[in-house]
């Protein structure tokens, strides 16, 4: 399965979300424009603004708003990775040079500031308050989700830190998405709390099946080492299960003490990680997430854009990138 199989039914509103996107940066600076375009064509799967529009088609929202809606959202996301990419140090993202790879510091953080500030402009366009305030709290969400990972995980064995970071990084803006889109559409309040939930559940999956790729993802595809989280001290759920289960591993202990930094160290935990059993572990809890959110589409119209939204679930837990 592949995203083309669930984009059918909004193909037509991607390609304008994709016009929407190019138009952004054309009375700026030429070198921003050079910048934008470039993240951009960078590769990504557009699978927020996928979610936003198959939600929206299903409950029967404005199409002009919904295309909006949608181009904000990636935006946004593409913005949260220029800072992301910035603080990493990482040079490359899905086999590309990064903006900061290209520029300098100051450049990169003012590039991803502008598109910030187009994604938020995007967002009024939809003139609803309520939307607004939902894009601005989501903002502030992502912002201290990646405080609290530079200043307060590194080296953290805590579900409930893996669970607030993975919500900030990736679940909150899933769930916008669906939210948002549900909050343009003629739908009642449990319509839009139901695919609150069916977003949140789907990029909690997405990203607990990130960490797990991190562990068995091919280096190459993925574009960054194995094991790379927790080279850099950041313990994601293979890793949390592995141990529980084995919290006398003096390879853990000295994670939790802060050697992360000690390479042999952690590539030694890496491959324990990758020989027990959990990563399998892991790959369940992704999928009791996908079945909830399942459960919530039962109650929704049936139509194409259903069906695709039930795929998109299932393609979630059966990617290998």
């Amino acid at each position: 399965m592949n995203t083309s199989t669930f984009f059918a039914p909004v193909h037509a509103g991607l390609d304008e979300v994709e016009t929407l996107l190019q138009r952004q940066a054309q009375d700026a600076h030429p070198d921003l424009q050079a910048a934008v375009d470039h993240l951009l064509a960078s590769g990504g799967k557009r699978i927020r603004p996928a979610l936003g529009l198959l939600t929206g088609q299903m409950l029967g929202g404005p199409h002009d708003k919904l295309v909006t809606l949608a181009a904000a959202v990636e935006l946004l996301h593409t913005a949260t990775l220029v800072h992301d990419d910035l603080i990493d140090g990482a040079l490359l993202r899905r086999g590309m040079p990064t903006l900061n790879a290209r520029w300098s510091p100051a450049a990169t953080v003012l590039t991803g500031d502008f598109m910030f500030a187009r994604a938020s402009k995007l967002a009024t366009e939809a003139e609803t308050l309520p939307l607004m305030r939902l894009f601005a709290d989501t903002l502030a969400v992502i912002v201290n989700g990646e405080l609290t990972q530079l200043f307060n995980a590194r080296g953290v064995i805590s579900r409930e830190n893996y669970t607030r970071r993975i919500y900030a990084k990736t679940a909150s803006l899933f769930e916008m998405s669906t939210r948002a889109a549900a909050m343009i559409s003629p739908v009642d309040a449990d319509t839009i709390e139901a695919m609150r939930q069916y977003g949140y559940h789907l990029g909690m999956a997405f990203q607990i099946m990130d960490d797990i790729l991190d562990f068995t993802g091919d280096e190459g595809a993925v574009g960054k080492p194995v094991g790379s989280d927790l080279l850099q001290g950041l313990v994601t759920l293979p890793a949390i299960y592995y141990a529980e289960k084995h919290p006398g591993d003096p390879d853990v202990v000295c994670l939790t003490g802060g050697c992360y930094s000690e390479q042999e160290r952690m590539s030694r935990l890496i491959q324990s990680i990758r020989a027990s059993d959990a990563v399998e572990s892991s790959k369940k809890e992704a999928l009791g997430l996908i079945d909830r959110a399942l459960s919530i589409l039962e109650s929704m119209p049936e139509c194409e854009e259903r069906k695709s939204l039930e795929l998109l679930a299932r393609y979630t837990v059966s990617r290998t990138l």
